[in-house]
């Protein structure tokens, strides 16, 4: 089983998806201030390809901009798609 895992380096970072230590997948963003998240890449290993790991990984940004009073600017065309779709997440948009 993966296990997420958050990393912030200065104005950019990303949520991965790890398995052994390992990164399967990821979501990048960068920061625009100290408010706004800029999400800009979500990409999955093939291998997991369609296990909702991405929609995992957007689930868990989500608790954390909440917690950190961030909005989200979802430029990344599955981050996108997917704030469409769950209606419970649109509150965190910019």
């Amino acid at each position: 089983m993966g296990e997420i895992k958050h990393i912030h380096n200065d104005k950019k970072g990303a949520f991965t998806w790890r398995v052994d230590k390992k990164r399967l997948a990821e979501m990048t963003y960068v920061m625009a201030g100290e408010k706004k998240m800029i999400i800009e890449h979500t990409g999955v290993d093939e291998s997991l390809k369609g296990q909702g790991i991405g929609k995992k990984l957007l689930e868990t940004l989500v608790g954390y901009v909440r917690e950190k009073g961030i909005k989200v600017v979802p430029l990344c065309p599955f981050a996108n798609a997917t704030f469409k779709k769950v209606t419970e997440w649109q509150d965190v948009l910019a």
